[in-house]
């Protein structure tokens, strides 16, 4: 077990926040192995030194869980809903107390990560921390190039800025995104998909951008959250990271500005066949 911060473990622990166990230990208030600790730095191992606050024990540090869902559609993005419609603890058994990493609304599908680590959901929540998500939306029609360019700048909807987003319409169905149950979900006649990678996390953003370039959703999955990738996973089905996933989520967010990065809107405004023809 790498050694972690006093501070940090207390922290951890449920004790008190990072700032306030440091408050604790400048008091004196925190023993290590029998020896009270007033200094800032110390580090310690949670699962092999005898930690004491006031005299009592700290709780042992919960295993920390990270667990992929890919949601279908027609479940709340919570682990139980008071109204017995069906959730997402209708899906997944840990027999631990799990929360989601965010929400896709009722009709959405795709990826959502659930865990008990408290400080890295809130890391991947957060606007401030601008962790990428990624979606497919099935639109009606196919998105013309001067739409694509809108939502590539960024664009004002009901006064509200929504910021710029990566986007593409994609040929077919996205088979190397969201693996083999493509077969069962064969793409509408005349619709068309897109994927969009975004840096917010606004209540029905996607549906609201698409829709306000005229294109509106008929189908819409997360395949990306952060470093995650839905990939092959069914729906319906989940699975625990694997510990290179969990690493390198880990890592991803523990820097403010990991992942901060500013999507660029492309600088090329398509030409309307209008001014083409004006030209001639």
């Amino acid at each position: 077990m790498p050694l972690e911060r006093l501070q940090k473990v207390l922290a951890h622990a449920g004790i008190a926040s990072r700032r306030a166990s440091e408050r604790l230990i400048r008091e004196g208030r925190v023993a290590v192995n029998g020896r009270i600790v007033t200094e800032m730095g110390v580090k310690v191992d949670p699962e092999r030194d005898q930690i004491l606050v006031n005299g009592e024990p700290i709780r042992p540090r919960e295993p920390r869980y990270y667990i992929m869902l890919h949601k279908p559609a027609g479940y709340l993005s919570v682990m139980a809903d008071p109204r017995g419609r069906p959730d997402l603890g209708d899906l997944v058994e840990a027999g631990v107390r799990l929360y989601p990493v965010g929400r896709l609304d009722m009709a959405s599908e795709g990826l959502i990560l659930l865990t008990n680590d408290g400080e890295l959901a809130n890391r991947l929540m957060h606007p401030r921390y601008e962790q990428p998500k990624t979606y497919l939306a099935l639109v009606r029609g196919q998105p013309s190039p001067r739409a694509l360019w809108k939502l590539r700048r960024g664009i004002h909807l009901e006064g509200e800025r929504m910021a710029p987003a990566q986007v593409v319409a994609v040929q077919g169905w996205p088979r190397e995104l969201v693996g083999d149950w493509w077969q069962e979900n064969p793409t509408q006649e005349g619709a068309t998909w897109v994927r969009l990678t975004l840096r917010e996390g606004k209540k029905r953003e996607v549906r609201r951008m698409l829709s306000a370039v005229g294109y509106p959703v008929l189908r819409l999955i997360r395949v990306g959250l952060g470093p995650l990738r839905l990939g092959r996973l069914p729906p319906g089905k989940y699975r625990h990271l694997t510990a290179y996933e969990s690493r390198l989520l880990r890592r991803t967010v523990q820097s403010r500005c990991g992942s901060k990065r500013i999507l660029q809107p492309s600088s090329h405004r398509p030409t309307s066949s209008r001014r083409n023809r004006r030209k001639r």
